[in-house]
């Protein structure tokens, strides 16, 4: 299933794996019928030390790099996409952008307890009229006394409601473009004139919240600053080379997930005396799903083992996010065709996965945004 990963990463996914099938898979249908953040679960997570993976140890984090927590997001991905959506938002956006570019007084405050799994961590970009272009950005931050002031409202946040800070980017100089934009943590427990207005009802991965956020004349103090004035879009192409990273490796899983439940499906289930496997047509088409699932895989872990080495990813992980996304969607409509009618039901998995799969070409940047991206990178 994977290429030849390092023995501490393997006993990692072996651990992950028989968490997710003992205490997600179990209950993965139900936190999706009942739309509730599963917050039992991230306690659980966070007492076998997988929330801050790619955290530094001295930060409270497992210090274990890019390839160890993309395979921890594929585990959950296989089990339940709302966990692994849930997972990577608080891991590469909520987290990993204040160990990169906070000071070591932010990464005490602010990091440690995302890292320890304490809280829960988020990430606010997009706006309700922003779409793809993330950097046609409303929302303000305007220097008063020895803080700022945020004005602005924020669309399609992950974890908004459920967490203990939220990394916000906001417009600080109108006239400077993209080197106008800071980022700024929130702690939506504490600050005032920041309210969660609306918890989206999505067509899936519904126990993973999604928010609009509004803020009005919400204060924080000059130390809430990450990194200087300006360097907001920075960080967020850094960031998202990370967060593509994360998507590819969900997809990865989704698509996992989706397969198993086909196969195992196929081999029980008989038609005409015999196991519905046997037949080309249902053969095939497990056998694709299989080789479209180990190519999205191999180059997911391509990515990260490059982010690893320090080397520039945009291209690599663009590629990981566009292929797997796509991958996980057509592997997952394939399973819910190998099921037949039980597949269109929610007492089989496939729907789930099918209908969790469509956001993955959506977050983080549209399959149309990655074909973009990519051109760029090749010169185009």
């Amino acid at each position: 299933m994977d290429f030849d990963l390092p023995s501490e990463h393997r006993m990692m996914r072996e651990t992950v794996r028989e968490f997710c099938d003992e205490e997600i898979a179990p209950v993965a249908q139900d936190i999706e019928d009942d739309h509730t953040f599963p917050a039992d679960i991230f306690d659980a997570l966070a007492d076998l030390d997988m929330m801050g993976v790619p955290v530094a140890e001295e930060y409270g984090g497992l210090g274990g790099d890019y390839l160890m927590y993309a395979t921890v997001a594929q585990e959950l991905g296989r089990v339940s996409g709302s966990v692994g959506l849930s997972y990577v938002a608080h891991t590469s956006l909520g987290a990993k952008p204040i160990e990169m570019f906070g000071t070591e007084a932010q990464k005490e405050r602010w990091l440690r307890p995302l890292a320890e799994g304490e809280s829960i961590g988020s990430w606010a970009l997009t706006e309700p009229t922003s779409g793809s272009d993330a950097s046609n950005m409303d929302t303000t931050a305007t220097e008063d006394g020895d803080g700022y002031v945020l004005n602005g409202t924020k669309q399609f946040i992950t974890n908004a409601n459920v967490a203990g800070s939220i990394l916000v980017k906001a417009v600080t100089d109108p006239d400077a473009g993209y080197g106008g934009i800071s980022t700024f943590i929130v702690d939506p427990d504490e600050d005032d004139g920041i309210a969660v207005t609306n918890v989206w009802e999505k067509m899936g991965l519904n126990a993973s919240p999604t928010c609009e956020l509004q803020f009005d004349d919400c204060w924080v103090p000059a130390d809430r600053l990450l990194g200087a004035e300006g360097e907001g879009w920075k960080q967020t192409m850094k960031t998202l080379d990370g967060g593509r990273i994360s998507i590819a490796a969900l997809s990865t899983g989704l698509a996992q997930g989706a397969f198993e439940a086909a196969r195992e499906y196929a081999t029980e289930r008989e038609q005409f005396g015999q196991a519905i496997s046997e037949f080309d047509a249902i053969r095939d088409k497990l056998v694709g799903m299989d080789r479209k699932i180990e190519r999205a895989r191999l180059l997911t872990q391509k990515a990260a083992t490059k982010y690893d080495d320090g080397e520039d990813v945009t291209r690599l992980s663009s590629l990981a996010k566009l292929d797997a996304s796509e991958v996980s969607r057509e592997v997952a409509e394939d399973a819910v065709q190998v099921l037949g009618g039980y597949g269109y039901t929610e007492d089989f998995a496939p729907q789930r996965f099918y209908r969790d799969a469509k956001l993955m070409e959506i977050g983080e940047g549209t399959s149309e945004i990655q074909h973009a991206v990519l051109g760029d990178e090749l010169g185009l």
